[in-house]
């Protein structure tokens, strides 16, 4: 079945408020967008533009584009993949300086100009490491199990197939084993990320916290497509509506993200508290009305956070109608 493909653009605070929105064909490439939102904001007198993207827009023609568009980039980096990084930034020795509460974070300089950002989240880095020997515990079992290793097994292929288990195995003469350098070299990534940068005069806290934005702001882009609000899929194929279906699902975040920072809990938990709101219905010969439930626990406060005046005890009293007999 066919569905209307859109690129949706956001400009959103530190604090992922959505503040404006964009929507452009779906075949936009995305360093393309960057020039239009640049001049659309030019108004705003906000000093400078820095484009801050993950990894997936980190390639060499891109960044060439992307400084010619935007001026300044940071973007994130596939540590595993890019033998700069992984020989040689990550290696490079230097303390982490504490920003805030798990974020660390240090430059790194190289010889042929590149700048790099390493920060650290030592919380994620046990969250990581804790998963990390669960899986390897579960591979272990899986092993004893079976008494012919074959790669070909159907057990093997299954476990070799998985995207959560095959970077800790290995073939060796056709049977299935622990890949324990893999194992090991995966500890080095633990609660590390990468970012590069062009821009000389960002400072190592604004370049780490500029790319923590970023996490929130794909966490919008999370809410706005799979999640709570469900913008995707649209069934409109006029560009007017399919323009207002979206800005219908931004105004939605904009609610959703102000809630959120009211109550400084997310929206999944505060929508179930809220939901647990219930109340009786009841009929009289006379009248008919509805009788408030006792509030279950948190949702006073949520409703207080909120500027939500709590309901009344008992509400939409009716008189009953009276029905007419038939003769």
């Amino acid at each position: 079945m066919w569905a209307p493909q859109v690129v949706v653009a956001l400009a959103v605070t530190r604090e992922g408020i959505p503040v404006r929105s964009w929507v452009f064909p779906g075949n936009t490439a995305d360093v393309s967008t960057v020039a239009r939102i640049k001049q659309d904001l030019r108004g705003w007198n906000l000093g400078r533009a820095l484009f801050v993207a993950d990894s997936g827009m980190n390639s060499e023609s891109n960044r060439q584009e992307l400084a010619k568009a935007c001026g300044t980039y940071l973007l994130a980096t596939r540590m595993a993949s890019v033998k700069e990084i992984k020989d040689i930034v990550l290696s490079q020795p230097g303390r982490y300086r504490e920003l805030s509460d798990n974020l660390h974070a240090k430059e790194v300089h190289l010889e042929n100009g590149k700048r790099y950002i390493v920060c650290f989240n030592p919380a994620e880095a046990r969250r990581q490491a804790l998963h990390r020997e669960e899986v390897i515990a579960f591979l272990e079992e899986e092993l004893k199990k079976h008494k012919d290793k074959s790669a070909t097994q159907k057990w093997a292929i299954a476990l070799l197939a998985s995207r959560r288990y095959k970077r800790y195995l290995t073939i060796v003469d056709g049977r299935i084993r622990l890949g324990r350098k893999a194992i090991k070299d995966a500890g080095r990534y633990d609660g590390k990320w990468v970012l590069e940068t062009n821009d000389a005069t960002i400072s190592l806290e604004d370049a780490a916290h500029g790319y923590r934005g970023l996490m929130v702001i794909e966490r919008c882009f999370r809410s706005l497509k799979r999640t709570q609000i469900k913008m995707m899929p649209m069934y409109h194929w006029l560009p007017n509506r399919i323009e207002s279906h979206v800005k219908i699902c931004v105004l939605a975040l904009l609610i959703e993200r102000l809630a959120e920072i009211k109550c400084n809990m997310p929206w999944s938990r505060i929508r179930t508290i809220l939901q647990k709101i219930q109340a009786t219905e009841f009929a009289t010969p006379s009248h008919h009305f509805y009788q408030l439930s006792e509030l279950p626990k948190g949702a006073k406060s949520v409703l207080k956070q909120l500027a939500i005046p709590c309901p009344h005890k008992v509400f939409g009293l009716q008189h009953a109608k009276k029905h007419t007999p038939i003769t």
